[in-house]
């Protein structure tokens, strides 16, 4: 997928790229599939905002995305590729011989027509759903299980995938995007080959209007605020009272290790 670029007709367009949609096959979601969604502007159940710059943004749909692929040792076949605005990676609406339909997400190498299997006996090959245990050393896999029965949690952003390293008698051993270095249970289930829509980190969104429609609002500098709101604030013009740099609630930040808790499962955490 390309990244296209629009003629400068005004200045906001001068630095805008767009993702070409040409491999969208259907523009309306399947109704079955879709619920409303509420804005929840980053706050909790109590109305405290525990994500800040969260806000405003264009209504969307939720598309309920099948991350356990459930419907095991029945074929499937992708019958359209769609959008889905609460994620960067396309999604596939499958049809399944028994009647059901699910969506999954789109790796690459996959188009419409395509046959997929989620099943214990299936073969080795991209869009296919097996046990952990049962994928060759060495393949590239995504949208894989922490805890067997858990549904896919890791790899599931666009261009994502992770490599199988090696397998022990009760673990496997994959080296994630970011470069950590874990454990998960070979029960755990993965579905073979990388994400599509790579290209999406390439964006240039070009201008502010374009990242408030996606729900992000403006980040301010803790230097131009005022003391009683965070540390680095205050002070004639600009100073950070040579200490180092911390959050709004004094936490360590920009490089700082904050994780207290280990997991014997991390080998080798990220760069």
């Amino acid at each position: 997928m390309a990244i296209v670029t629009r003629k400068p007709r005004n200045s906001s367009l001068r630095f805008q790229t767009f993702m070409n949609s040409s491999d969208i096959t259907k523009t309306k979601p399947e109704k079955s599939l879709v619920y409303g969604l509420k804005k929840k502007g980053g706050r909790n159940s109590y109305g405290r905002i525990t994500v800040r710059h969260r806000g405003g943004g264009a209504v969307q749909k939720y598309r309920i995305i099948d991350f356990k692929r459930s419907e095991r040792d029945v074929m499937g076949k992708i019958v359209a590729i769609e959008y889905d605005p609460n994620r960067n990676v396309r999604i596939g609406l499958v049809h399944y011989v028994n009647g059901a339909k699910k969506y999954i997400l789109m790796p690459q190498g996959l188009s419409v027509g395509s046959t997929i299997l989620a099943s214990e006996t299936a073969e080795a090959r991209t869009g296919n759903c097996m046990p952990v245990r049962l994928i060759p050393v060495g393949f590239m896999i995504h949208n894989i299980e922490i805890k067997p029965g858990s549904g896919g949690k890791i790899a599931r952003s666009a261009g994502a995938s992770v490599q199988l390293m090696a397998k022990s008698e009760d673990y496997a051993t994959l080296k994630m995007p970011s470069g950590e270095i874990r454990m998960v249970p070979l029960n755990c289930w993965a579905t073979i080959g990388v994400l599509g829509n790579a290209d999406y980190q390439n964006i240039n969104w070009g201008k502010a209007g374009r990242t408030r429609h996606r729900g992000i609002r403006p980040t301010v500098r803790g230097m131009a605020m005022n003391p009683v709101d965070h540390p680095h604030g205050g002070g004639e013009g600009r100073s950070k009272s040579g200490s180092h740099p911390v959050s709004p609630w004094g936490k360590g930040c920009k490089g700082t290790k904050t994780r207290t808790r280990k997991s014997d499962l991390i080998i080798k955490r990220r760069k």
